[in-house]
């Protein structure tokens, strides 16, 4: 069994390996890039309302929709800052080095506009059910916007299949990875740990979208403050090296002297790939969380939600990935069996003691069970679009069992199966993006001129 699992994890490495490394960069920092001209820099212009949007100024209660806009945020927000801000970065940083990082900054900020244009269109092409709740994203932009049922059955298809890769068992499983850090008599109770946090999943999910919203509405911001709070005391410490940290970053993501060999593509590789996790534009999946928003103006939820990469990437991450590279724990200094969250603890414990390894594996914690409630909501609209609602329950019970199985196999095997199941969400995603950017340019243009 064992040697199994080490031939499927080289293989689908090889597979990852693949689609991330140069197509990913062209595909999705390409398209985001069109956008950003094409939206007219529309995460820069737009970026103070957009801000002001989800402090609820335009927060209409009568408007057609099922949460409000700060909700869907956080919602989408609790479904990407996750595991990726901790496990993410360090697994870049551990695979691609330092330079790594430099790529998930450039994949946000394209991402921006990427994200602002497809929510954008799921809010023009939702659907509103009899019982006055909604579904939107990617599939239906594909099938109202585009008349293209097949391709949009296709993302919901991949979606679907993604749900159990990105959205739960890396979840899981990096939630077990750091708590062994902290408790190494974890790594005998992996089983117990995916059944706990399986149990808590399936608490949640089975209220919908209003109960994750509200329950996302806590979390997120509680979270964010909780864990980013010790990294700021972190780099505070340390803020005389802060400078050298940043510029190693750069350098070794744009020196092919200073990085070496082959570590400037491997730096790509693992940062595109890592920034899509973390950050999730161009997926397509935020959007079905920002179809649910009430507002009659689809552009003002569009420009919410392009919020999520800045706060997510820009912030969050960087943060993690300055404590790791300010404390020298990369390279030929990192430890050899610390990958994903074991090296985000071992970093923060180096600076804060103990306390340090506890607020990692407990962020985890909080940052894997946020985004799991939200994935598996992007699963069910999914599961409702291709089979119908007789689908959703049947859905959310293998969700919740497949959350015990990603606590117990191998890191590897799950990152590459989440990362294969990503790029197939991409290709229809952003092929209705391209094709529809005419239309939310013009959306864009009408209701700057009225705001």
């Amino acid at each position: 069994m064992t040697g199994f699992i080490e031939t499927l994890t080289s293989l689908t490495g090889e597979i990852a390996g693949f689609f991330w490394g140069i197509p990913s960069l062209i595909v999705l920092v390409g398209t985001g890039l069109y956008l950003t001209v094409r939206m007219r820099f529309i995460q820069f212009r737009g970026f103070k309302h957009a801000t002001q949007v989800a402090r609820g100024e335009f927060d209409k209660p009568d408007d057609p929709g099922e949460v409000t806009h700060f909700q869907a945020l956080s919602t989408a927000l609790s479904a990407t800052v996750g595991t990726g801000n901790i496990a993410g970065v360090a697994t870049a940083i551990a695979f691609g080095g330092p330079g790594a990082v430099f790529w998930m900054w450039i994949t946000a900020l394209v991402g921006m506009a990427t994200k602002y244009t497809s929510c954008t269109l799921a809010l023009k092409f939702r659907k509103h059910h009899a019982d006055g709740s909604v579904s939107g994203g990617p599939m239906y932009t594909l099938l109202h916007g585009l008349n293209m049922p097949k391709l949009a059955a296709a993302f919901a298809f991949f979606t679907l299949i993604a749900s159990f890769g990105i959205g739960n068992m890396v979840q899981a499983n990096s939630v077990v990875d750091g708590l062994v850090y902290i408790f190494p008599g974890a790594a005998d109770n992996k089983l117990i740990i995916g059944i706990v946090i399986a149990a808590l999943v399936g608490m949640v999910i089975l209220g919908g979208i209003k109960r994750i919203a509200r329950v996302a509405g806590f979390i997120v911001p509680f979270m964010a403050l909780f864990y980013c709070g010790a990294a700021l005391i972190i780099l505070i410490m340390n803020a005389d090296k802060i400078p050298s940290a940043l510029a190693t970053i750069v350098e070794l993501a744009l020196n092919p002297w200073a990085a070496g060999g082959g570590a400037i593509g491997a730096a790509i590789q693992y940062g595109v790939a890592r920034g899509v996790f973390s950050n999730e534009a161009g997926l397509g999946s935020a959007p079905m969380a920002h179809a649910a928003a009430k507002t009659d103006e689809p552009v003002r939820e569009g420009l919410v939600a392009m919020l999520g990469p800045f706060v997510d990437t820009i912030i969050i991450c960087t943060m993690t990935a300055l404590v790791i590279v300010i404390t020298g724990y990369w390279g030929e200094a990192r430890p050899e069996n610390l990958q994903g969250a074991a090296l985000s603890a071992h970093a923060f414990s180096h600076v804060l003691g103990e306390a340090g390894g506890w607020i990692v594996g407990f962020g985890l914690v909080f940052f894997a069970y946020s985004t799991m409630i939200a994935w598996s909501y992007y699963g069910d609209r999914c599961a409702n679009f291709l089979f119908g609602e007789k689908a959703i329950l049947p859905y959310r019970i293998i969700f919740t069992m497949l959350v015990v199985i990603g606590a117990t196999i191998p890191l590897k095997l799950v990152w590459n199966f989440a990362d294969i199941a990503n790029i197939f969400m991409v290709f229809p995603n952003l092929l209705s993006l391209i094709l529809l950017a005419g239309m939310v340019k013009k959306m864009s243009d009408e209701y700057f001129s009225r705001h």
